[in-house]
């Protein structure tokens, strides 16, 4: 269709302007090229651009505007295909042209999703513009993703801005660099290179997990920038031969398309990345209800990569010559992967999300011995008021370190309750 297009356009031009139709036109009279574009690509002919990110709970936001909606946030995912709109309030005031309804699967408890989909649309970031985009809009906002992450959020994004630039991700600066591939050259000093492999939209990495001693398992993972956790394995695959630590915790490990994730969390020695390697990782283990039995076609996959292990990298995805760049963050790599040691589940309400409610309290943990209970609503973090802080910054708190003394204010009930307790590593 690009070709067909473009051609289309060459074809035009060259008659007229040997017929000798119309006289040329001026600068302000002729078209826009760019208009006629399709797929993701940079204004005016620029080769690379710079965008700001915000990294909200392990979570690449970045500024999106769809057709002449307000700026959106999207969360950054390399695998997703399609660019998804989670919250349709978000469009309610846009004219957009629906083609049919679909129905969605991925992860999760939860039922399978309807959705809308709508074609023939525009994005755009700074420069970054994409046209004649086809949107999957959720008919109703059943992830709540804004609640977890603690800033509205209303879509995913990913697979085509991948395939069509090589993306740089700059986790300490906040910043994504695109540049069109053939303008990319790879330099040592970028990082080590490794190859990938793009299957069904999603790039795939070859690792290997440390069990102790000399004892090592090779594993091909997803890196998956729309995971805020280190590592997840699937346990169910009979391929994974690692097998799961003794001791794991019970935990909500997060949310997919079709609800809740379920599972266990549990440390392995250490994982390794080409030659970069990091100790005593947080792995998670989701049950089979909420991961296995909904990945299909990927027999040769044994779980995924995800932010908080990322993030210790400079990282470049190379999709059109399958391969990435690592630079590793030396501080950041020797840092201590780290679980909330309260026991706490948190969810942002209100109009401004800076209403924090207790959502769950795990058994005998700190928070529940000190007296906390669900439904209780967050107004001080030791000194700071709760609305102050983003919910990124309370759960930094409360794993800060084992021993630390924590002071939550909650309301319950138009009471006025203080919890105090010290902080302690549950895995």
């Amino acid at each position: 269709m690009k070709r067909v297009g473009l051609a289309l356009l060459l074809i035009l031009g060259w008659l007229s302007t040997v017929a000798g139709l119309r006289p040329h036109p001026s600068a302000k009279d002729r078209p826009d090229p760019d208009t006629e574009r399709f797929g993701y690509y940079l204004a005016k002919g620029h080769s690379s651009v710079r965008l700001p990110f915000e990294l909200h709970s392990n979570l690449i936001i970045m500024k999106m505007r769809v057709n002449d909606s307000d700026t959106l946030n999207f969360i950054l995912d390399t695998g997703v295909s399609n660019t998804i709109i989670t919250d349709p309030l978000a469009l309610r005031r846009q004219p957009l042209k629906l083609a049919r309804q679909v129905k969605l699967s991925g992860v999760g408890e939860g039922l399978q999703l309807t959705a809308s989909v709508s074609i023939d649309n525009k994005l755009s970031m700074g420069i970054l513009r994409a046209t004649h985009q086809n949107l999957v809009i959720l008919n109703d906002d059943v992830l709540r993703l804004s609640e977890y992450v603690g800033i509205p959020i209303h879509g995913i994004f990913g697979y085509e801005l991948f395939s069509q630039f090589v993306v740089t991700i700059d986790f300490r600066n906040r910043e994504l660099t695109l540049t069109v591939p053939p303008k990319y050259t790879y330099r040592k000093r970028f990082g080590d290179r490794y190859p990938i492999l793009i299957q069904n939209t999603k790039p795939y990495l070859d690792v290997t997990a440390q069990l102790g001693g000399d004892r090592t398992v090779p594993l091909r993972v997803v890196l998956d920038t729309g995971a805020g956790h280190a590592l997840m394995l699937d346990g169910q695959q009979r391929e994974c031969a690692l097998p799961r630590p003794e001791k794991v915790i019970r935990a909500q490990l997060g949310r997919g398309l079709n609800g809740v994730i379920n599972g266990s969390l549990g440390r392995i020695e250490g994982i390794k990345l080409g030659r970069h390697q990091l100790l005593d990782v947080i792995a998670s283990f989701p049950d089979s209800a909420s991961f296995g039995m909904k990945i299909v076609n990927t027999a040769d996959r044994q779980g995924n990569i995800g932010c908080e292990l990322l993030r210790r990298f400079r990282v470049t995805f190379n999709y059109p010559e399958q391969y990435i760049v690592l630079k590793p963050v030396r501080s950041l790599l020797r840092e201590r992967f780290e679980h909330d040691m309260s026991g706490l589940e948190l969810k942002a309400k209100g109009l401004d999300l800076r209403t924090y409610v207790i959502e769950k309290i795990s058994a005998r943990s700190p928070a529940d011995l000190a007296g906390l209970q669900e439904g209780d609503e967050l107004l001080f973090v030791n000194s700071d008021l709760a609305t102050s802080l983003s919910i990124s910054d309370i759960y930094k708190t409360l794993q800060r370190g084992e021993g630390k003394e924590v002071t939550l204010v909650v309301r319950r009930s138009g009471r006025i309750v203080v919890a105090n307790f010290a902080l302690k590593r549950i895995i």
